[in-house]
């Protein structure tokens, strides 16, 4: 960071773990200044003693929106201006789609569509006073790529995509960036500690979500992504002039997202007299 960007201050959900932990300690050692939340404030209170008067640990459960309106007032209360909002908070459940239950995934809706959704809805107001900001809404290829095994996961970071190309436009005018940041797999504990698998199992899909579960259980830790450099990378967007508004995390996850781009391509060809015919014929 440079001494410009080193008196950003950063509010960062789901900072007890992963991407959200590692991010708060980078961004304090840099010598900016972290809000860090989680569900469980101790989990989180050491940051305060290492960092003192530079970080500030708070109890927030994004699915509580009361907890979510007061977190964010004392925060600009305490910090007057917050130049980084960071939608970390999330987890994946794995399972086919008739076999995840509604149980199973609405608390994974609640935390990863709308507990960032409300998060954010706070923050604009603050945002939008200020003329400046930058928001990171985590997702992953998975909110690009749909996967056997994976679908209801999919469809959470799906929601994060649109929400955040919709909010970019939004609020471009007003000074105000949106990344939405695509990783890959990093070797953080998504497939440990934050991984849920369906209780329910269906035979016939033991070939295909079952895939999944395996890649869950077997895969835990040889991850080929680095969280370190994936956190630096955060960090450079935020540097950044002209941040992307999409940014994909890790060789795998640019692979298989060109792959889909290709394959994308190549079924828009062989059906565009299909899709231009479903238009009324010209001057019609």
């Amino acid at each position: 960071m440079s001494k410009a960007d080193s008196a950003r201050t950063w509010f960062i959900t789901g900072a007890s773990t992963g991407f959200g932990r590692l991010l708060a300690e980078e961004v304090l050692k840099a010598g900016g200044k972290v809000i860090a939340t989680a569900r469980k404030q101790e989990k989180i209170s050491d940051l305060e003693q290492q960092y003192p008067g530079k970080a500030r640990a708070l109890t927030l459960d994004v699915t509580d929106s009361g907890q979510i309106d007061s977190v964010v007032t004392q925060a600009f209360a305490e910090f007057g201006q917050i130049d980084v909002l960071v939608n970390n908070a999330g987890y994946g459940v794995a399972g086919a789609i008739e076999e995840v239950s509604e149980a199973e995934f609405m608390p994974m809706f609640e935390t990863n569509v709308f507990g960032l959704l409300r998060v954010t809805r706070a923050f604009l107001p603050y945002l939008r006073r200020q003329r400046s900001g930058h928001i990171l809404n985590l997702s992953s290829i998975g909110g690009l790529i749909g996967g056997q095994g994976i679908g209801i996961y999919n469809s959470s970071k799906f929601a994060v995509e649109g929400l955040s190309e919709a909010l970019a436009a939004e609020l471009a005018p007003l000074g105000i960036h949106v990344t939405v940041i695509e990783p890959g797999p990093f070797r953080t504990d998504f497939l440990g500690r934050s991984g849920v698998v369906a209780v329910a199992r269906i035979a016939d899909y033991d070939n295909t979500a079952g895939n999944m579960r395996k890649y869950f259980a077997e895969n835990d830790g040889k991850q080929k992504g680095d969280p370190l450099r994936a956190v630096h990378a955060m960090m450079q967007v935020v540097e950044s002039p002209n941040p992307p508004l999409h940014l994909l995390l890790g060789q795998s996850a640019l692979q298989r997202f060109r792959g889909k781009l290709d394959t994308w391509q190549k079924e828009i060809a062989a059906w565009e007299a299909v899709t231009v015919g479903a238009d009324f014929p010209e001057g019609e």
